[in-house]
């Protein structure tokens, strides 16, 4: 039976790059939305060849523009300018990170796409907002992972900081941009018959503001106690024991047994009944006080069992555990593939023949498996021609 997908007859134009603005555009083509995805001509998107290994379109631009349609626009001309505002009279939501000001610079700002579709929803993405002494600043997650607070948290504390092995900035953002976008086109809803001001239909988000609100009690914990978090390598500041450990075979394991009832199982589990028993040891504050004793011991034992014993062990006591997994480790275990969460595609990957390549499936999971994917991200302006002749006249070239 073919499910009907929750966001069916909503359409996107997407006027983004990279990944900010594509995530929030594939979170909403994951459901059902239409997104054309406007790309400028002969290049496209830059991700097209970021992490290009072989081949003319990276495996990153087919994930982040999966269920999308790729119409070539060239927005430095009247024309292509005058096609995006005829486009926008049609959507429901515009899609844009550019930096601030550039779309006005072009003439397509948000007064003149809301003129064309007063119901128009417009969510921008950009580094700092588009507000404030810093907005007209570019920047990437990079910059924004840094000023967001994020850096001086990762790594370890006698080493610079170091950042996570992706974007995560652009990736937080693209999550809030399509939060904001559902919530705008949810009040839309609710709201039918009365005109919203453009204000309330514009949703900005900014790549440090993300970051930010995701740094817990960073800024409580300063403003309050005078305490200022530093890096702690693998484990997680005034949690303990949580960490990472090295087994026999080389392989690591993510432990958290940082629960006061937890902690007693764990120490049992892992043969050190004395610091089970211990009364220094039974709340969060005395462990963390002790928590390279108890990396110590924890790594001790670790390291005489292979991974999978020890996870055994572990899960048989009811301790929280798991293991560090590779790519590799992700393709082929069961907990992923019985939820869809893998699924394959024949891709142009520079090689004679299509290649059946993995791609991630689709979150949140609605009745039990992830929805399917529809298609991977498209050629450089494989819909330009099909978009035209549904939405600009039959003007097609």
């Amino acid at each position: 039976m073919t499910r009907t997908l929750p966001l069916e007859g909503i359409r996107v134009l997407e006027l983004g790059n990279y990944i900010a603005a594509p995530t929030a555009g594939r979170l909403l083509a994951d459901f059902g939305a239409e997104v054309i995805k406007v790309e400028r001509p002969d290049t496209g998107d830059e991700l097209r060849n970021w992490r290009l290994y072989s081949g003319t379109t990276s495996m990153l631009f087919r994930t982040i523009n999966r269920n999308k349609k790729s119409i070539v626009l060239d927005l430095r001309t009247d024309e292509g300018r005058r096609d995006v505002v005829a486009l926008a009279a049609q959507c429901d939501v515009v899609l844009e990170n550019f930096r601030p000001g550039t779309l006005e610079k072009w003439g397509i700002g948000p007064d003149v796409l809301s003129e064309a579709n007063p119901s128009l929803i417009i969510t921008r993405i950009s580094a700092f907002g588009q507000t404030g002494p810093m907005s007209s600043r570019p920047g990437f997650a990079a910059v924004a992972e840094a000023f967001g607070g994020l850096r001086e948290l990762v790594g370890d504390p006698d080493r610079p900081p170091v950042r996570v092995g992706v974007s995560i900035g652009d990736s937080i953002a693209g999550l809030y941009a399509g939060f904001g976008t559902m919530m705008a086109l949810f009040q839309r809803e609710r709201e039918s018959g009365r005109s919203i001001p453009l204000e309330d239909r514009t949703i900005d988000v900014a790549l440090n503001e993300s970051i930010f609100s995701v740094m817990e009690s960073l800024v409580p914990d300063y403003l309050a106690y005078g305490v200022e978090r530093g890096r702690v390598g693998g484990r997680m500041e005034g949690i303990a024991p949580s960490n990472a450990y090295t087994c026999s075979d080389s392989k690591s394991i993510v432990i958290a047994g940082n629960g006061d009832a937890i902690f007693q199982r764990y120490m049992h589990a892992i043969e050190r009944p004395d610091l089970a028993d211990d009364p220094d040891l039974g709340t969060n504050d005395g462990r963390w006080r002790r928590r390279d004793e108890l990396d110590d011991a924890i790594g001790a034992w670790t390291i005489r069992h292979s991974r999978d014993v020890a996870l055994k062990i572990l899960d048989e006591a009811g301790v929280p555990s798991g293991p560090i997994f590779t790519a590799a480790d992700i393709a082929s275990d069961d907990q992923y593939a019985a939820r869809d969460m893998i699924q394959y595609f024949p891709v142009d990957t520079g090689e004679a023949t299509p290649k059946e390549v993995g791609f991630p499936g689709i979150v949140p999971v609605i009745g039990g498996r992830s929805a399917a994917i529809r298609s991977v991200g498209p050629d450089l302006g494989e819909h330009t021609d099909e978009v035209r002749n549904k939405y600009l006249e039959g003007d097609v070239r």
